[in-house]
């Protein structure tokens, strides 16, 4: 699998006058185009956009402006024609040497922020929808295939692991690794609580920490487990377990979690 390319700062500088939008790189062009021909319709075409939108745009920033920036001449000796006013080249020449500075500022951001690459990661993990309730951001530390499946460990850091079994195809697919940062993603009614720290069961994953926060239901209950770190995670039991082990903020706990309900996805 191809390596990513590393991530760069970008954005659009845009002026607005009174919330509403006033100059942008793409009316700028227009009006530099318009200055070059003398025409709004040659001006268009070499704009990329029609007769109309670009006299919209225009009509939009004679309206915001104090002073006109294109005016029109109709007839004449030479035929009439669209010009930009002297107040609407000194408007392109401010423009373009604020996007000069907003182009050093974004240089310098870049400059500024360590590890910018990881922390955007972090950014579209969070931003990531799905249904599972548990999602956690990790690094493959080991991967040890056989001859259909994978065991996969991802740390997850503050001395947590997590083993996941995946097939061989999705190991390839997700370009899976020793340093490949991943996302874990558990649902909620895979996890298997249990007041004994202690007890031998054959899943997997335990997790041990305190309970935080109970949510009593009707048929099911949600027990929220504080892991080392702050994180989180979140387990779906059944009334019926939740009143005979007696869970309650503050007890001790344990999740119990099958390597094969783990599931693994990348952001690549």
């Amino acid at each position: 699998m191809p390596k990513p390319q590393a991530l760069e700062f970008s954005g659009r500088f845009w002026l607005n006058r009174e919330g509403h939008g006033y100059l942008g790189a793409g009316r700028i062009d227009l009006l530099e185009c318009i200055g070059e021909c003398g025409s709004i319709t040659q001006a268009a075409k070499r704009a990329g956009m029609s007769y109309k939108t670009a006299w919209d745009a225009v009509e939009a920033m004679n309206n915001l402006a104090d002073r006109p920036l294109v005016v029109r001449a109709t007839g004449g000796k030479g035929g009439g024609g669209t010009h930009l006013t002297d107040y609407g080249e000194q408007v392109i020449a401010g423009y373009r040497l604020m996007e000069a500075e907003h182009r050093r500022f974004l240089a310098r951001m870049a400059a500024g922020v360590p590890n910018f690459d990881q922390i955007n990661n972090l950014l579209r993990a969070i931003s990531m929808k799905t249904s599972a309730r548990n999602q956690f951001l990790g690094q493959v530390s080991d991967l040890e295939k056989g001859a259909v499946n994978s065991e996969v460990k991802v740390n997850l850091g503050e001395g947590l692991e997590i083993f996941a079994i995946v097939t061989n195809e999705a190991v390839d697919d997700l370009g899976l690794a020793p340093g490949k940062e991943t996302l874990v993603l558990i649902k909620s009614s895979f996890v298997l609580l249990s007041p004994d720290e202690n007890l031998r069961i054959s899943a997997r994953n335990r997790l041990c920490g305190t309970v935080r926060e109970t949510t009593p239901g009707a048929v099911n209950c949600e027990v929220k487990l504080e892991l080392p770190g702050g994180r989180t995670l979140t387990a779906i039991i059944t009334k019926d377990a939740f009143e005979e082990l007696g869970f309650a903020p503050g007890q001790r706990a344990c999740a119990l979690i099958k390597a094969s309900h783990v599931i693994l996805a990348v952001n690549d």
